[in-house]
């Protein structure tokens, strides 16, 4: 069992999935939703939400990026609403910023020794 895909419920839709797909360079499949290197993200418009977030922290989409520096960048270009702009934290780097709807996202780059410590 592997989990392949997050749904996204929106009170503005299209907006929400314009801007991952800006933001992340997604593919965008034959159903609408967003291809995030193999995993899916798919945002439905919902009439049972809130067009804004009250619990931000409650889930947060987390971005494995290879250059924290380029993506940020990237990111700045599109007038991103940041939490926190990159940071090292130990482990790595690690940024927050707000989607629309409010959900926070980070972007993180692990430093390589990360990975030989396991």
């Amino acid at each position: 069992m592997n989990l392949n895909s997050m749904l996204l419920g929106s009170a503005d839709a299209e907006r929400l999935k314009a801007w991952y797909r800006d933001g992340f360079r997604a593919k965008v499949d034959g159903y609408g939703n967003l291809d995030l290197g193999g995993f899916g993200l798919v945002i439905e418009q919902r009439e049972d939400v809130a067009a804004r977030n009250a619990e931000p922290g409650r889930h947060i989409v987390n971005f494995g990026v290879d250059d924290i520096e380029a993506a940020a960048a990237h990111l700045r270009t599109l007038d991103v609403e940041w939490l926190v702009e990159p940071e090292d934290r130990g482990p790595g780097w690690f940024a927050t910023l707000v989607d629309p709807d409010g959900n926070y996202v980070q972007i993180i780059q692990f430093k390589p020794e990360y990975y030989t410590q396991k």
